[in-house]
């Protein structure tokens, strides 16, 4: 029961649609500091 590449995928796509792109650059700057 691995999680192939594509489920990722579209986990990721689902995940830029409920919070936007704005919301995750904040995230990422959050984790890269």
């Amino acid at each position: 029961m691995g999680i192939s590449p594509i489920q990722i995928g579209i986990i990721l796509l689902i995940v830029v649609l409920i919070f936007g792109t704005k919301k995750l650059k904040n995230i990422g700057g959050d984790l890269g500091e």
